[in-house]
């Protein structure tokens, strides 16, 4: 809790929850690379589902969003550092937000595991139904943690 409280404290994130625009412009960055690492993964997702791309080899379906799911999953963890960090006491504390970074955690090493995996799936004659299930796992807990995601301000009074 004592890391909370200064967490709050420092410079940057007085400066960032004293300024509108800095704080716009933390959360933009925020819910764009949430979209950029949710839509290269449901890219990918749906491709080994046979829903999207149907023409084009899942393995290089995954290597082109690959740079883009590391891209926003970077940026989005360091965009959301700073947004908990603005009121991390509050956070600390908060169930909610604890079920939502559990989710998240479970999508992005689901996702992980997807991207990885797609790359072998898509040399293979079809995509097992393995991988299907795995891509179908993926898709439920990245809608999940946006769920949860919108959950932690509806139900409490952070965010």
């Amino acid at each position: 809790m004592r890391f909370c409280e200064w967490l709050e404290h420092t410079a940057l994130i007085t400066a960032i929850n004293n300024s509108l625009v800095l704080a716009t412009i933390v959360e933009v960055l925020h819910y764009f690379s949430l979209f950029l690492l949710v839509g290269s993964i449901l890219i990918v997702d749906l491709r080994l589902l046979g829903l999207a791309a149907r023409r084009r080899n899942a393995a290089e379906v995954a290597d082109e969003m690959f740079s883009l799911m590391w891209a926003g999953l970077v940026l989005n963890f360091a965009t959301g550092f700073l947004l908990f960090a603005g009121d991390a006491t509050t956070f600390y504390g908060n169930r909610v937000f604890h079920i939502k970074l559990a989710v998240i955690l479970l999508a992005v090493i689901v996702g992980v595991i997807v991207q990885w995996g797609a790359a072998r799936w898509g040399r293979l004659p079809a995509v097992p139904s393995g991988a299907k299930l795995l891509a179908f796992v993926s898709l439920a807990l990245w809608i999940a943690s946006i769920l949860a995601a919108v959950e932690v301000p509806s139900l409490t009074s952070v965010g």
